[in-house]
């Protein structure tokens, strides 16, 4: 099996004011933004909080190379709103491409790797948060969009 973090997709970072971090960004030249879209209907969604989930809002920046989202988690309980009480603002995840999410979640779990939030829809697409805070120092995250 590749290695499961091996195609870097995005660096999530976690802000308290999202349009004030989308305008600095854009000061400094790096955009256009645009919200990250929410698609389909999951078969199975797994996180600790859904409500907190539906809440939070997501602003993506595509770069020629990797994808840069920033994410305001709002004010109900979540592992985001956790770290950004925390820690403050800062990368709460890297997310990495992978040809088949169910694989690579087995394989995750199979390497020990305990599991934040997954999310599966119907065409194999999703996401799988890894813990991996202790070790990483932030959540690993494999998806197949």
């Amino acid at each position: 099996m590749p290695p499961l973090f091996n195609n870097l997709h995005h660096v999530c970072i976690v802000v308290r004011d999202l349009e004030k971090t989308v305008a600095y960004y854009e000061s400094l030249g790096v955009g256009p933004w645009f919200d990250y879209p929410k698609k389909g209907t999951y078969l199975e969604f797994d996180v600790p909080n859904k409500a907190a989930s539906d809440a939070m809002r997501y602003k993506c920046c595509d770069l020629d190379n990797v994808q840069i989202q920033l994410c305001d988690p709002g004010e109900l309980d979540s592992p985001q709103k956790r770290f950004l009480d925390e820690r403050g603002e800062g990368v709460y995840h890297l997310g990495f491409e992978v040809a088949d999410r169910d694989a690579a979640e087995a394989h995750g779990r199979a390497l020990g790797l305990g599991v934040v939030a997954r999310g599966r829809r119907m065409d194999g697409s999703g996401f799988c948060y890894f813990d991996t805070r202790d070790k990483a120092g932030i959540v690993l995250e494999v998806r197949k969009s």
